[in-house]
């Protein structure tokens, strides 16, 4: 017992030394840039506070950082410490092969929170109930989004009907050859894939096509799309873009009709009104909109790490962040939402590491990777609007994670999508998940020891833990 209380007072000691103090030899670490909320871009970045006149200091940002970062010695691991604070992101910070051997992690015990959007402002109360503000650039969709935090709570936004689901008209029965049979017997047109027949019960004149979203379910997965028009004479709504399979298709019927007024039903909900240029939210009891901090998002990605298939991302780590507050674009996701980006994404990347990162309210997956030797451990990835964690590619290790309350927007969302050859997926605690919890396809890989529970909550077809080859 004596030896544990040791190690227990001496080891914290041991592991800041080794965060500041730069190793000795070839590879030898340099000393590391800082970033503070208080920072100065112009700085040089090797301190961790400003100096006392305020003419050297921390960067600003961590684009700034990983600028200077690239221009250090060569052959030396660079570090990135970044210091307790939010940090809001207008576009995404953009690592690639230059910024092999780059780690970014957090200072010992601080709480970094990166947002990948910015502040709404400006509430007025608009009726009994609700509040709004304007936002630039929502009646021409340069802003446009799918997902709100309020006070660090992913929002449901308005629906149609507010529980369940209405049953469309619309019917496709042509076989479904599978998978990797080649699809449909007959390939579905244009109007099959663009319009869908709803009932009179359903939808009324008030349906404003400029800001209805319409989630079209199939058997695996679901498309969300926007409308063009609707034409009351035929009951026939028309999509701004395709659907991924026909509505009716599979003989499923059901949908939901997403962003209208009607849809505000309860407190917490909201919408984004285009055709006024604003947004609509309802408070919850006791929530006081001068104090609530409402982050929209304006990106996709809050950290990209691409390299190429000749030069890949080497040995890239980030370490100990929080990421919150992306979108999606509006366009049907595919199987499991798969075409979205994630808060933080890899893509061949090799030998790449991300560690106890908390990634959460995400408007599309909270991670996604692939590349070789990958390794995503000890994170907590939450409330996103797709997937979890998707890893894919050679010698992957994804484990000891806890992901839960995925698929927020997109049901066919997965918790945990694997695929590849010799990857381990172990130890993740997942539960809450709308479709499947774990999906992995490809060859030799582990599935061990993960704890599953509150799984196919939505969907059809899917399991605990599907495998295919």
């Amino acid at each position: 017992m004596k030896t544990r209380y040791i190690f227990q007072m001496v080891a914290p000691v041991f592991i800041v030394g080794c965060l500041f103090t730069p190793a000795q030899g070839i590879n030898a670490r340099t000393e590391p840039l800082f970033v503070a909320a208080d920072g100065n871009d112009s700085w040089s970045g090797r301190w961790q506070k400003p100096n006392a006149d305020r003419t050297d200091g921390p960067f600003a940002t961590l684009h700034a950082a990983c600028r200077a970062a690239r221009k250090q010695d060569a052959g030396q691991s660079q570090r990135i410490v970044v210091q307790a604070g939010q940090y809001f992101f207008t576009e995404p910070l953009a690592l690639d092969a230059a910024d092999s051997g780059l780690t970014i992690e957090s200072a010992p015990g601080a709480d970094v929170r990166l947002y990948g959007g910015r502040k709404v402002v400006g509430w007025k109360k608009e009726g009994e109930k609700l509040y709004s503000a304007e936002l630039p650039g929502v009646k021409d969709r340069t802003w446009d989004f799918r997902a709100l935090i309020v006070n660090g709570r992913f929002c449901p936004r308005a629906r149609l009907p507010q529980k369940g689901f209405f049953e469309h008209l619309s019917k496709f029965d042509v076989p479904w050859m599978s998978s990797t049979g080649g699809g449909w017997k007959r390939k579905p047109t244009n109007e099959e894939l663009t319009t869908l027949k709803y009932r009179t019960e359903d939808i009324g004149p008030w349906l404003d096509v400029n800001n209805a979203e319409i989630n079209i379910y199939h058997m695996w997965d679901e498309s969300l799309v926007g409308l063009a028009a609707m034409d009351a004479e035929s009951q026939t709504l028309t999509f701004a873009s395709p659907s991924g399979h026909p509505p009716g298709a599979f003989g499923v019927n059901k949908y939901v009709i997403w962003n209208v007024r009607e849809g505000l039903t309860q407190p917490g909900q909201w919408y984004l009104d285009r055709t006024a240029g604003k947004l609509v939210y309802w408070p919850l009891p006791g929530e006081d909109m001068d104090q609530a901090q409402v982050i929209a998002p304006t990106i996709e990605s809050i950290i990209r790490i691409a390299g190429t298939k000749k030069s890949p991302a080497r040995d890239i780590t980030i370490r100990g962040l929080r990421l919150s507050v992306t979108t999606t674009p509006l366009e049907a996701g595919g199987f499991g939402a798969g075409k979205f980006d994630g808060a933080i994404c890899v893509s061949f990347g090799e030998n790449c590491r991300l560690l106890g990162l908390e990634v959460a309210n995400a408007g599309g997956q909270g991670i996604k990777a692939s590349g070789d030797g990958l390794r995503i451990e000890r994170c907590h990835v939450h409330h996103t609007g797709a997937c979890g964690v998707r890893c894919s590619g050679t010698q992957a290790v994804v484990s000891d994670n806890h992901i839960h309350d995925v698929g927020l927007t997109y049901p066919s969302a997965i918790a945990l999508q694997g695929g590849g050859k010799d990857c381990r997926i172990s130890h993740n605690e997942i539960h809450d998940c709308t479709y499947t919890a774990i999906n992995c396809g490809g060859e030799r890989n582990r599935i061990e020891n993960n704890l599953i529970y509150r799984a196919m909550t939505e969907l059809h077809d899917g399991g605990g833990i599907y495998c295919f080859a």
